[in-house]
């Protein structure tokens, strides 16, 4: 398929799940999850991946590829990045969908920088993500941080970004999901706020928090340090099953047909089919297993 645009995406769907990935074959898994839900998705690079990488155009290259490739809609995101040169390089391969991330400033200097950098995004046709309010566990805000309404408003009409990422209770590398939202604020923040929220430290956040989290006003999911936690999991679980295993085919496919099992059940209740261990059905709900 064509490679997806983030405006249409969102606009097609209740909310969207973002998941990040360091490996191939996560990036593969995520792909493979969503053509299981039957779901568009957004595929998420950020800067500290592609540090691990050495350079944006490995992983940029294999994620566009796997997005032409895929069954269901799919945008490769660039998240997270802190460096405007990245920026640019990655709206240079044809990333169409970025997240600018100055929210380790002064609120002065985020808003300027911010608004340079979502000027020459927009210029080049792509769409712009930022961050106010800096989500809890990252930089010099305590986890008990939150956004603020009036600030917030202040902040996209100043700089004209197309998505705000804020902070409501999640924090970032959880490895446990019991985050508490505040689900009031985000309601607050989705009347206020003329563009699309952003929720990230998702991973510390269970099935009924996402839920209520979208049911409030959030459209995109972001994902990350969970997937990793089922991939090693699965990978251990195989080394240990076969400990003479050196072939690393034998240890990353069930890692990667787990993560994909989740990416599918995380996508099911972001987008509202399950929730808390129902199907969702028109006006019909039965019963599985979460």
């Amino acid at each position: 398929m064509p490679l997806a645009d983030m405006p249409e995406l969102l606009a097609a769907h209740r909310a969207v799940g973002a998941f990040n990935f360091i490996t191939l074959e996560v990036a593969e898994a995520i792909v493979a999850g969503a053509e299981a839900a039957e779901t568009g998705v957004i595929l998420q690079l950020s800067q500290n991946a592609i540090a691990f990488h050495g350079g944006l155009a490995p992983a940029a290259s294999a994620a566009l590829r796997l997005a032409e490739a895929a069954r269901v809609d799919v945008v490769v995101h660039l998240d997270h990045a802190t460096d405007e040169p990245l920026v640019d390089e990655a709206l240079a391969v044809g990333i169409r969908s970025v997240m600018f991330d100055a929210a380790h400033l002064t609120d002065a200097e985020n808003l300027e920088r911010t608004a340079a950098v979502a000027a020459r995004v927009h210029a080049a046709g792509a769409w712009i993500e930022a961050e106010l309010g800096e989500i809890g566990g990252k930089g010099a805000h305590a986890p008990g941080v939150r956004t603020d309404v009036t600030e917030a408003v202040r902040f996209v009409a100043a700089t004209g970004v197309d998505a705000l990422a804020v902070a409501v209770g999640s924090e970032h590398a959880m490895r446990e999901r019991s985050a508490r939202l505040d689900e009031q604020l985000i309601a607050e923040l989705a009347a206020a706020l003329p563009v699309p929220l952003v929720l990230h430290g998702s991973s510390g956040v269970a099935d009924a928090g996402i839920d209520g989290a979208v049911r409030a006003g959030m459209r995109k999911i972001n994902i990350g340090t969970h997937l990793n936690t089922v991939l090693t999991g699965a990978v251990r679980a195989e080394l240990d099953r076969d400990p003479d295993a050196i072939d690393p085919r034998r240890w990353l496919a069930p890692g990667r047909a787990a993560v994909a099992e989740e990416v599918h059940r995380l996508l099911d209740v972001i987008t509202g089919r399950v929730v808390s261990g129902i199907v969702a059905t028109g006006n019909v709900v039965t019963g599985v297993d979460a």
